[in-house]
């Protein structure tokens, strides 16, 4: 687990991406290798989730991890599938614990020192400030983070390349998650050449 998150500090950014066929995922990991991020969460928000994961491990020169993982089924689908690491929207303690019991890296969802203490319970290190920018931005978590000096955040929702360095700044946010250099739209028109662009930029900022 710890070999995974050193992993995902390295490269500061997560790609957020909700992908509608699986053909597509091949031509989406090499546009994120080559712009410099070598890393990606899928969602299990589309059908194509399983598949496109399994297509992005084959590969291996990318860390590929699962998100939206709500319920145990699909935590053992993603592993089984290739995927490194889980991430959740919040702290399921179901999901939470399968994962710690198979050694699997998964980094929960919380917003409130509630979440955050649930989520200590089974002895996490890391885990996901979400919905960042809706629930307060990066003064929220520097806020909520303050008595939990052992803890690191990766802050998802609402960040783009306009508010990517602010976050990166904060010493307990280990890495962000964003999908503006993944859209969907981007993906169905296969402008796979723009998705490396956007990511060499975001590769940029995130270096300042």
């Amino acid at each position: 687990m710890t070999d995974v998150l050193k992993r995902i500090e390295a490269v500061r950014i997560v790609p957020v991406i909700a992908i509608n066929d699986a053909k597509d995922a091949d031509a989406l990991a090499g546009a994120l290798v080559s712009g410099g991020l070598p890393c990606a969460e899928v969602t299990f928000r589309t059908a194509a989730a399983a598949e496109a994961i399994r297509a992005m491990a084959k590969r291996g020169d990318i860390l590929v991890g699962a998100g939206t993982v709500l319920t145990v089924d699909q935590a053992k689908q993603a592993v089984d599938c290739g995927a490194a690491f889980l991430v959740s929207p919040g702290t399921n303690p179901k999901v939470v614990q399968w994962a710690v019991d198979h050694d699997v890296s998964i980094t929960p969802g919380i917003a409130t020192p509630t979440d955050i203490e649930l989520a200590m319970g089974f002895g996490l290190k890391v885990l996901k400030f979400f919905p960042a920018e809706s629930f307060g931005g990066v003064k929220t978590l520097k806020a909520i983070s303050a008595p939990y000096g052992m803890l690191r955040f990766i802050p998802t929702g609402g960040i783009t390349e306009k508010n990517l360095a602010e976050y990166l700044a904060f010493d307990k946010v280990l890495a962000v998650g964003g999908s503006w250099m993944v859209k969907n739209e981007l993906i169905a028109a296969g402008k796979f050449d723009q998705i490396t662009e956007l990511t060499k930029q975001a590769v940029a900022a995130a270096r300042k």
